[in-house]
């Protein structure tokens, strides 16, 4: 699949669910409304859709949420993916909150995934509590170590908040460096309406960048993972940090994705509205042919790139969708 910019689209996130059992506040307001379950694709129908894609030259599929792992019989749809690995899927991956790989971090590694991304963004128990509003950091923390011992490659993202965590970076590269894992930072993106001001929260990370050099080597590396983070090496520790800068650098000249929600609609890109619907297309009864069509023409509509700004005269989000809606 080739997007009208001559980029190649290889790379499908697939959310599963809309809900969590946290409510962090970059991503969830506190009082969510969820959607109804009949709203949600079925399990058969995202492997459906997951299959299709292959077909037409997806290599990588990333399972999101909400929390995907809250999602009932979730393991289901990995050991459907992981059968297709080796023909035409090269990896499925994982991007979880920690809290349920306890119980599913050995059957993960059983399906086929090698490599999963936990979001941490403290290493404080009481800002854990602040930033989830009621999250518990020892579950996320045994979860990461249920997923290392399992195999499984870990890596860290945090989002990352002026006067909240900005004080941490040091800490948290230090002790994923002495762990084995490998950290990303994330700038906060303006997606939902969230309560309070974001543009108070926003941390430009070539800033913190600049920080961080004043203690850490970073050095440049070729290192990528088809996802948008810059990658640098970092000598003291052996490990990699990289930077998700959706607001100061604009990545979109290398993007290679597309984003499937749980409710099936695709959106060609995250900071665009644009979308394309195909669960009415599946509860229709179309033929593979026709899906795959279908597929093309979304492709056919991929923008060139993002606009994350915050409208500041009426204090609104670009995006109206919480992040939760599209897949984290």
């Amino acid at each position: 699949m080739i997007d009208p910019f001559g980029r190649a689209i290889t790379y499908l996130r697939v959310s599963v669910t809309d809900r969590c059992d946290l409510r962090c506040v970059y991503c969830m307001s506190e009082n969510m409304t969820f959607l109804p379950k009949r709203d949600l694709l079925t399990l058969e129908e995202l492997d459906r859709l997951c299959a299709a894609f292959i077909r037409l030259g997806t290599t990588k599929i990333r399972i999101t949420g909400g929390e995907p792992l809250v999602r009932r019989d979730v393991m289901r749809l990995f050991g459907k993916l992981g059968e297709r690995l080796g023909h035409g899927l090269d990896e499925v991956t994982l991007t979880s909150n920690g809290s349920q790989l306890v119980k599913h971090a050995e059957t993960l590694a059983a399906s086929g995934v090698r490599r999963i991304n936990v979001s941490l963004d403290t290493l404080d128990p009481v800002r854990f509590g602040q930033i989830t509003r009621w999250g518990k950091i020892e579950q996320t923390l045994d979860g990461i170590f249920a997923a290392k011992a399992a195999g499984l490659a870990v890596k860290i993202n945090a989002v990352a908040m002026k006067g909240v965590n900005e004080s941490e970076f040091d800490a948290l590269l230090a002790w994923c460096g002495e762990h084995g894992f490998d950290l990303c930072l994330i700038e906060t993106m303006p997606m939902g309406d969230i309560s309070g001001d974001r543009t108070d929260q926003y941390l430009p990370l070539s800033v913190v960048r600049a920080r961080l050099r004043k203690r850490w080597t970073l050095q440049d590396t070729d290192y990528k993972t088809g996802g948008p983070a810059r990658y640098f090496d970092v000598k003291e520790t052996g490990r990699r940090i990289g930077f998700i800068t959706p607001m100061t650098h604009n990545f979109c000249e290398s993007c290679n994705r597309v984003r499937l929600t749980c409710t099936g609609t695709l959106f060609m890109c995250l900071g665009q509205e644009d979308s394309a619907d195909f669960r009415s297309l599946l509860r229709a009864g179309v033929s593979d042919d026709q899906l795959e069509d279908a597929i093309r023409e979304a492709i056919s509509r991929k923008p060139k790139g993002h606009d994350f700004i915050i409208d500041r005269r009426h204090d609104k989000p670009s995006v109206g969708r919480h992040m939760s809606v599209t897949g984290g």
